[in-house]
């Protein structure tokens, strides 16, 4: 058990390098970047949602599910899940008269969670919060003396979560999650013109870090002996960021890539040294309903007032912010849990649909994305501990006004593994 959880300890620090380069979407190039799903790859193959949740999956989204962890194990202190996913993404960049392609893959996740008595858990762990990665170039003007933009970006956010969840009285059960957010956002801007040999650029960087508490109601009345309805309400309080900011401008050659002449900016006189960020408030609200062991359909909405999202320091010319909202629709079926003669029919298969309004409106357009999900669940050893495999179809964006329509295939990979841990010795 100590090696495990050294072994745990030791992947959540290194995931810290690693988030960092989590996206090569040009629309990390808005806000603190492309948002993480914040999701197992169970949940995220459901369409996102996480009103689900059962004894032998940690639920990311939802810290009141912690209270389930263990209930069907049998043992006085329950089960330790140990989870981890890992994903890579294929996705077509489109414009109006271009196409690329590219490719990333991430560690999404990595988190440990128990029960300390039964309807009581607790969980912990790393993941990424959002992801900055762009490179784009605009060109403005006629041949000959056109005006060029070059764009790029890195880095991002990541998260350190603690959580805690406690089942009230039966069937009911609230949650808490402690969040931390830290990262570096940086970015960097060149601008020249055609057949003139010197340009100038414009590198910013943010160091920030902050804090939001995540807030769960969960309640799961059985309807029957055999059917069970799921209800949620999450609260993902404003988060407050703080930011240390650096500014550096500059002339450089084109043909040397050197510079000519750069100087530091005094941001302190400008009152942009440290700027704060705030992130609205989310709430999410969800409905479900399903036979134990046998199959789940349930949908969520979320709702953010992402027109008071601000960020003086990185201001964007022809970004505004509208509210942003979700809506997701999955469920799962097991044709037979308890199945010895067929493996096929102890498997888990997913699937879901989700439909985000980003909030973002850019050169006057809506950046809206559409995503189908499925996936399958597969049994390892004693049926507690499974193989995730997901899979997600998706758009973002539109070719008009000037922009870049992604579509992206995306292909996920989940260990959930279950330990018993405090095991009362029993002598006979």
């Amino acid at each position: 058990m100590v090696k495990k959880i050294v072994f745990v300890l030791v992947c959540l620090v290194a995931l810290n390098g690693y988030a960092q380069n989590g996206t090569v979407s040009p629309y990390s190039y808005f806000g603190l970047g492309e948002t993480s799903a914040s999701s197992t790859v169970e949940n995220q193959m459901m369409g996102g949602i996480g009103v689900y949740a059962d004894s032998i999956h940690v639920n990311l989204r939802n810290p009141a599910a912690y209270s389930k962890l263990g209930i069907k194990a049998g043992e006085s202190f329950g089960i330790t899940t140990y989870t981890a996913g890992i994903s890579h993404k294929q996705t077509q960049l489109k414009s109006f008269s271009d196409q690329q392609s590219s490719a990333v893959t991430n560690l999404d996740y990595l988190s440990l969670g128990f029960t300390l008595k039964k309807g009581l858990g607790l969980g912990f762990g790393v993941m990424p919060y959002t992801s900055v990665g762009y490179s784009f170039v605009d060109e403005q003007g006629a041949e000959g003396s056109r005006i060029i933009n070059e764009y790029s970006g890195e880095g991002g956010l990541n998260r350190i979560y603690l959580s805690l969840g406690y089942e009230v009285f039966k069937n009911f059960s609230v949650g808490v999650s402690a969040n931390y957010n830290f990262g570096v956002v940086e970015s960097l801007r060149i601008q020249s013109t055609e057949n003139v040999q010197y340009g100038v650029k414009d590198e910013r960087s943010s160091r920030i870090d902050g804090m939001d508490l995540n807030y769960a109601v969960y309640y799961t009345p059985e309807v029957d002996e055999k059917h069970t309805l799921y209800t949620s309400l999450r609260i993902n309080t404003q988060a407050n960021l703080s930011a240390r900011n650096t500014k550096r401008i500059g002339s450089f050659s084109l043909l040397t890539q050197q510079d000519v002449e750069a100087i530091d900016v005094n941001l302190e006189a400008q009152g942009l040294k440290e700027t704060g960020i705030k992130i609205p408030t989310t709430a999410t609200v969800g409905l479900g309903y399903g036979e134990k062991m046998k199959w789940f359909l349930g949908f969520e909405y979320s709702y953010q007032q992402l027109s008071d999202y601000s960020n003086v320091f990185l201001e964007i010319d022809n970004l505004v912010y509208d509210d942003a909202s979700t809506f997701a629709l999955g469920g799962f079926y097991i044709p037979n849990s308890s199945s010895f003669e067929s493996y096929l029919s102890r498997v888990t298969y997913r699937a879901g649909v989700r439909m985000d309004q980003t909030g973002m409106v850019v050169n006057d357009k809506e950046v809206n994305n559409f995503g189908i999900t499925f996936g399958l669940g597969l049994p390892l050893g004693n049926n507690l501990s499974n193989l995730n495999l997901g899979f997600e179809l998706g758009r973002r964006g539109t070719t008009s006004a000037d922009l870049i329509e992604e579509s992206y295939f995306k292909v996920n990979v989940g260990l959930s593994l279950n330990d018993v841990w405090f095991r009362k010795r029993k002598i006979n």
